[in-house]
């Protein structure tokens, strides 16, 4: 779906690529950005820099409530009629423990903001959309949603749930012949602040930049999912052709990908 005069909304809009992004849709000709992040003062630093391209307006939104989410898209849709394009951005990773040191609010918060928050987006512009019969809803899943990762357990299993969502929803708007889009994106580390300290050997740490153009691309091209790097693409097939061990091997032990977390210190 073309960003050009349409209304945008980020969830998580006000920092990282969700930030990023924001500024890239207002300069593709957004007819409005709107901005749903929980931090104030990002908040405000976001709409000044952003209010040069166009029209911006931001809520302060905890998206892990669903009171809070219905209220926030009511007022959202009262001040600007419709949103035609969600992509959903708000993620957090709470540490590098294994998973027998995490506390039960490691596990509520990464699950909420990563897996509920946007099912409860969905469950209240769906209808609106599928009303209208135009509409696009895009997930900002990980690359961890595809691959079994220690040190990040509950991380990964809420990516591992969201991808799931996104695209059983998408099968069900196919069904009914709905022209809603649904796109699920899983792009590997991205050099934002949220995953400091982690070291890869093979593949490198995303560009913000580089791959916020990449989500904006797929948005418009309506793609279904979206691995980045590209050769992401390529893991549920080795995981169809291999032994566990096989995957194990290639990815742990050779890419060393199951090291990435062990230095990890995340945004202060």
């Amino acid at each position: 779906m073309k960003i050009k005069d349409n209304i945008v909304l980020i969830t998580g809009g006000a920092s990282g690529i969700g930030r990023i992004m924001g500024r890239m849709a207002l300069q593709k000709g957004a007819k409005a950005l709107v901005i749903w992040d929980i931090n104030e003062k990002n908040i405000e630093e976001t709409v000044a820099s952003h209010s040069a391209f166009g029209t911006v307006k931001a809520y302060k939104v905890d998206v892990s409530s669903y009171e809070t989410v219905k209220e926030a898209y009511d007022r959202t849709c009262a001040d600007f009629g419709k949103v035609d394009i969600i992509i959903q951005c708000a993620g957090v990773v709470t540490s590098n423990k294994t998973f027998n040191d995490n506390t039960v609010r490691d596990i509520d918060l990464t699950m909420k903001i990563n897996t509920i928050a946007p099912m409860y987006v969905g469950l209240v512009a769906l209808n609106d959309m599928i009303a209208r019969d135009s509409g696009q809803i895009v997930t900002i899943a990980s690359a961890a949603g595809m691959l079994s990762l220690p040190k990040m357990s509950v991380y990964a299993a809420s990516k591992w749930g969201v991808i799931g969502w996104s695209d059983s929803v998408r099968i069900e708007l196919e069904r009914m012949k709905s022209h809603v889009q649904i796109t699920t994106v899983a792009p590997y580390f991205i050099n934002t602040g949220m995953f400091d300290g982690v070291r890869s050997r093979i593949f490198p740490i995303l560009d913000p930049e580089r791959t916020s153009r990449k989500i904006i691309a797929a948005t418009e091209k309506g793609k279904i999912f979206r691995g980045i790097p590209f050769a992401f693409h390529f893991i549920r097939t080795l995981q169809g052709l291999l032994p566990i061990k096989g995957i194990d091997l290639i990815f742990g032990d050779f890419c060393g990908i199951y090291s990435v977390m062990d230095h990890y210190t995340g945004r202060k």
